[in-house]
């Protein structure tokens, strides 16, 4: 299984990340993980924070001279922004209290954080819940992407839409990955980047935030992962809770997804082919996944990202301790994050896949899992 914890708070000293399952002999350094942690960091609409962290992994265990070897893999990602906190967030008890945050934001976990643990200060709630934290998750995906990559797997990510301006490739069409990796919105398409820039320029100067639309497209991907014999065991279900699980993604869908509610049964399904010695679809309404098993197909997920909750102009609330309504309290935030919540979307299903890969094809040293790979693909060949 390839399983990790995350710890740590938004402006705490540090996010730690401790990964479990990596077999031994996998190639891995910190530069390798500091590519993924700057796509993250980019996009239009980011706060000014992200000019002050540069996220940088440091691996503290389970790699020895630029190999995993099987142990525990340690990482821990420093918060430069921690020399403005060290009051607030002190892990020892202060002279001085802390002013407590009491005025509750909307569309936040304030309220239902509070409640749930009985806390009279929100300052515990937003440190975790924030989206900060995903910083340690796409560390541990680097480390998960660097596994995919012996099996020949690819994961990439691509904006469908911001504040209503949608691209004319839905993701249907053939994707030109070296244009969304240099744009700043992650768009391919040089018109539908102009427009999106253009509503998140009005959405700041008028103190809103906008949401949107991603795709992640997983190629290489072999027949067979997850199963269709427990509710638990379903790739699509795996797939869909850790896409979920990303702040601000409030709908996942795969393959076609809602469009066929609107389809009849001969116009919904994929046509199976054999091409040679290669089993194939017409077309992958399913996102390469059928009864929870990945059909050969690449894995297509989209996911729709709220607009972010904290507004420069905040919206109307109530305060935890009075009860009063007051304005929303503010923390410093991003106008938009589509763009990055794409990578972080490719994070996740990097990690979904990887564990998926290491259930199928087991082994406790790389080339052993490569070996298993390539018997079943023979196997499969034969059929």
């Amino acid at each position: 299984m390839f399983r990790y914890l995350t710890a740590g708070e938004s402006h705490g000293s540090a996010l730690t990340a401790i990964i479990e399952g990596v077999p031994a002999g996998l190639s891995l350094d910190e530069e390798y993980i500091a590519y993924d942690l700057a796509r993250r960091q980019g996009g239009y609409g980011r706060s000014a924070r992200m000019k002050i962290e540069q996220d940088r992994a440091e691996i503290l265990s389970g790699v020895r001279h630029g190999l995993t070897i099987g142990s525990p893999i340690s990482l821990l990602i420093r918060n430069r922004d921690w020399e403005n906190w060290k009051e607030i967030m002190a892990v020892a008890t202060t002279e001085t209290e802390s002013e407590k945050v009491t005025r509750l934001r909307p569309g936040h976990a304030d309220l239902a954080g509070t409640i749930k643990y009985g806390l009279d200060d929100i300052r515990p709630i937003l440190e975790r819940a924030s989206a900060r934290e995903t910083a340690a998750r796409v560390a541990v995906s680097a480390v998960a992407r660097k596994l995919l990559k012996e099996f020949g797997i690819e994961i990439h990510s691509h904006t469908i839409a911001i504040g209503g301006v949608y691209a004319k490739n839905d993701g249907s069409g053939k994707i030109h990955w070296d244009n969304v990796e240099k744009s700043p919105v992650r768009c391919s398409e040089a018109e539908t980047e102009k427009k999106m820039m253009a509503v998140i320029d009005k959405a700041k100067a008028d103190g809103d935030t906008l949401g949107g639309v991603f795709q992640v497209v997983a190629t290489g991907v072999p027949i067979g992962l997850g199963s269709h014999v427990h509710w638990d065991r379903r790739l699509s279900g795996k797939i869909s809770q850790a896409i979920m699980s990303i702040n601000a993604v409030k709908g996942v869908e795969i393959g076609a997804g809602f469009s066929l509610a609107n389809l009849p049964g001969s116009q919904s399904h994929d046509i199976i082919e054999r091409a040679g010695r290669k089993w194939q679809h017409e077309t992958n309404r399913a996102g390469g996944i059928e009864g929870g098993i990945t059909n050969g197909e690449p894995v297509v997920v989209k996911a729709v990202v709220k607009a972010i909750p904290t507004l420069a102009k905040p919206l109307q609330s109530v305060d935890l301790k009075t009860g009063e309504s007051v304005v929303a309290h503010v923390e410093r935030s991003d106008v938009c994050v589509v763009p990055a919540a794409g990578v972080i979307g490719e994070a996740m299903l990097a990690i979904v896949l990887a564990d998926a890969m290491l259930e199928k094809f087991g082994g406790d040293h790389v080339k052993e899992t490569v070996r298993n790979y390539k018997s079943y693909l023979g196997e499969i060949n034969k059929m």
